[in-house]
């Protein structure tokens, strides 16, 4: 076990996620195995049984009812907050979907990563594992920092293809990648171990992207306060998987966030190149008939929905 990490907060957002937990719950003990940890589970607000199955299957677990579905980022704040209420002294913290399930040795191999020294900086401060789907095919959860010249690139020959180049894409496409350790600028946020100092420096998730996005955020913003993002692949682990290239709704919240998150952080005119950009790619999968894509196309060319809050009602009625 890695001497700097000794106690991690497991941090699980539900929502309408009582067939997940059992599973999940399942994985913990060999994911964890050698670290001390607690587990809480943060609800948004779910309508099925979620919080009383979470009480059942966890009973030493810290359950916290947020009384709204605020999002992702806002589940992830109401649980870390009760996690360092509980324990200012903390090590880490393991973010997980429900829909995750930790091969055994998972965290430990992630908190070595933390604990390396880094020479004065500082340092590793999110950890993230190799992914695989429900069928054990590579996730490819690396992604490099949104830019006008990977948004060209995804525009014209597609994010799979620009990704294999490792600077014109976003997606970090290439199998071989996905087997040595290395820093990346971000990750797909569904498995994360972040160390406590990373947290205190960076301070809580945005809420305002409600989902999607909100893990790019806050990943640029530990780059900019000097910590790395780190993929391990000796530390493993299965996502089943979100609904965001099928569901028109969730696809149009995830591709304006992007855009919204770009202009935050490059500024109005570099803003409107990616919007125009990203508004070229969603236009061509429109022609070739993708609902999702038309969703999105809708979203991006209406100023209304650009700048209206993103929440569940925003989703329903993109």
């Amino acid at each position: 076990m890695p001497q700097s990490i000794r106690t991690i907060a497991v941090v699980v957002v539900t929502y309408n996620s009582a067939h997940l937990l059992a599973d999940l719950v399942g994985s913990l003990p060999g994911g964890l195995a050698g670290l001390g940890w607690h587990l809480v589970i943060a609800d948004n607000a779910s309508a099925d049984e979620t919080v009383a199955t979470a009480r059942r299957l966890a009973a030493e677990a810290t359950v916290v009812e947020t009384g709204r579905n605020g999002g992702y980022a806002a589940g992830i704040n109401a649980g870390v907050a009760a996690a360092l209420a509980a324990d200012p002294d903390l090590d880490a913290v393991l973010v997980l979907n429900p829909d995750v399930r930790l091969e055994p040795g998972c965290v430990v191999a992630l908190a070595r990563e933390l604990a390396l020294p880094a020479g004065g900086r500082p340092g590793v401060g999110v950890a993230v594992p190799r992914l695989v789907d429900a069928e054990g095919r590579l996730i490819e959860s690396m992604r490099g920092a949104p830019s006008l010249v990977r948004a060209f690139a995804d525009a014209v020959v597609g994010a799979n293809r620009a990704g294999r180049v490792r600077w014109a894409g976003e997606i970090v496409a290439s199998p071989a990648e996905y087997e040595r350790v290395q820093d990346t600028d971000w990750a797909e946020g569904s498995t994360q171990l972040i160390s406590a100092a990373c947290w205190r420096a960076c301070g809580p998730w945005d809420e305002s992207y409600f989902l999607y996005s909100e893990e790019t955020e806050f990943h640029l913003r530990a780059g900019d306060r000097g910590f790395r993002v780190r993929f391990v692949p000796e530390a493993r682990a299965v996502h089943l998987g979100g609904e965001s290239t099928t569901s028109p709704g969730l696809w149009a919240l995830l591709v304006a966030n992007r855009v919204r998150l770009f202009t935050a952080r490059r500024g109005r005119v570099q803003g409107a190149a990616y919007w125009l950009m990203v508004l070229a790619r969603e236009c061509s999968r429109a022609l070739l008939g993708k609902q999702t894509s038309r969703r999105a196309v809708r979203t991006l060319v209406s100023r209304r929905r650009m700048k209206a809050p993103r929440g569940p009602e925003w989703v329903a009625s993109a």
